[in-house]
């Protein structure tokens, strides 16, 4: 195949680029408070040896790509006992995240940047056997050089935003350069499929799989954050807002408000989906005439809100509540990954606007594990009627829990396939 134009200039775009790239992507995690050895894997350093034997490696983009493979990575663990893991990502706050829930037998790298020398460094070191990449993280380099090397290779959750799609329908010859190199394309569902064909993706080897982010393993929790948390609560009902983008902190507290006339000591534990935001929306709550707590200040849930304005303990806050609102969902956002919660045992109530997750709030809402609202006083009225009907609350559970033991198939399935098509398993495997 001929190496289109396009192509030949952004590698040679990227020799020019590298020195300031380098320094900025370096500087940038540093600032992260990511070390120096650390940060040099963007220019292809390892800090960790390669493991022996075969090495299968996973690249995502950020936070929500790299948390939705872990699940799939301890799967694949599973039914390939001998082998290692790899994931690489190219933010601070992800490498945080993953690192603190590696499956057995996995290590985080920073992605190194799309230029000949940083990625000749990282594949002479790494070697994978297989590269997976997720969703949309395509960087145009690191699978050509990767592919060049014999390595068997798959894009898996892929999903491309319509300008994107509408921008590798007037390159085909690019796009056909690029997702050649795949043995096997599974995109999020039936319409992606469709889609990847209309751009040049090789049609034989593209087929529909499912959200791995609807698959995310469980949420880590401390337990001795949550015996804190439930003895300064006193038995006091509880809900909570999770994942919530601004404008929708007004729906919420606003909803919480109306539910303390009737409900006077209900809990709202609040959790933005940017925890930055943390000052704003602390602000947001005393606007209302609420009191609050934070836990950035190392306050327990003892006021009528308690702001949890940190990364990376969701799954110790949902389980002090059976009912989970999640936000990105009264604005078209997209809506955030249900699967999470019910995995922890509690029911979504969500906006509308759930986009990015549509087939998997269909399913869960036709077995009445989730529930949409319109606005804050549906929100307002789903939430109190949950926290009064002892029955509907515990059938919404239930079926919560169905729902997430019932993905376990599914994500064998998929386990499966990418083991045959990328030619994983050995004699000794088998």
């Amino acid at each position: 195949m001929a190496v289109p134009f396009l192509y030949r200039a952004w590698v040679a775009a990227s020799r020019v680029i590298l020195p300031v790239a380098g320094r900025r992507s370096m500087a940038k995690l540093r600032r992260a408070e990511v070390t120096p050895e650390r940060a040099r894997e963007k220019l292809g350093h390892a800090s960790q040896p390669r493991p022996e034997g075969q090495l299968i490696w996973f690249h995502a983009a950020s936070v929500g790509e790299s948390l939705s493979v872990l699940a799939l990575i301890d799967r694949m663990g599973h039914a390939l006992p001998q082998a290692h893991f790899l994931i690489t990502s190219g933010t601070a706050t992800s490498a945080r995240l993953v690192g603190s829930r590696l499956p057995p037998r996995t290590g985080h790298q920073f992605a190194p940047l799309d230029a000949p020398g940083p990625l000749k460094r990282f594949l002479d070191h790494w070697r994978p056997d297989a590269a997976l990449f997720v969703e949309s993280e395509l960087w145009p380099q690191m699978l050509r050089r990767t592919h060049a090397r014999g390595t068997a290779m798959a894009l898996i959750n892929a999903r491309l935003s319509q300008r994107s799609i509408e921008s590798w329908q007037k390159r085909p010859a690019l796009a056909g350069f690029l997702f050649g190199v795949f043995d096997l394309i599974l995109t999020q569902n039936d319409a992606m499929a469709r889609a990847m064909r209309t751009i040049n993706a090789p049609a034989d080897r593209v087929t529909p799989g499912i959200n791995l982010k609807s698959m995310a393993g469980p949420l880590p929790q401390d337990e001795g954050t949550i015996a804190e948390a439930r003895e300064a609560l006193q038995g006091r009902p509880v809900w909570i807002a999770s994942s919530t983008h601004p404008g929708e902190e007004k729906a919420v507290l606003e909803a919480h408000r109306q539910l303390l006339e009737r409900i006077p000591e209900l809990c709202l534990i609040l959790a933005p989906r940017h925890p930055e935001r943390g000052d704003e929306v602390a602000g947001l709550i005393a606007s209302y005439g609420l009191t609050h707590g934070r836990r950035t200040r190392g306050d327990m849930p003892r006021e009528e809100v308690y702001l949890a304005d940190t990364l990376g303990e969701l799954g110790t806050w949902y389980a002090l509540s059976d009912i989970v609102f999640l936000g990105g969902s009264l604005h078209p956002i997209g809506g955030h990954n249900p699967y999470e919660v019910a995995q922890a045992g509690a029911m979504v109530l969500s906006g509308t606007h759930v986009a990015n997750f549509a087939e998997t709030y269909a399913e869960m809402e036709a077995e009445g594990a989730a529930r949409l609202v319109a606005g804050t006083q549906d929100l307002a009225e789903r939430v109190g009627d949950l926290l009064r009907n002892d029955i509907a609350r515990a059938s919404g559970l239930a079926a919560a829990k169905s729902y997430a033991s019932g993905q376990t198939d599914k994500l064998d399935s998929i386990t499966e396939r990418l083991i045959t098509a990328l030619r994983l398993r050995g004699d000794s495997d088998a």
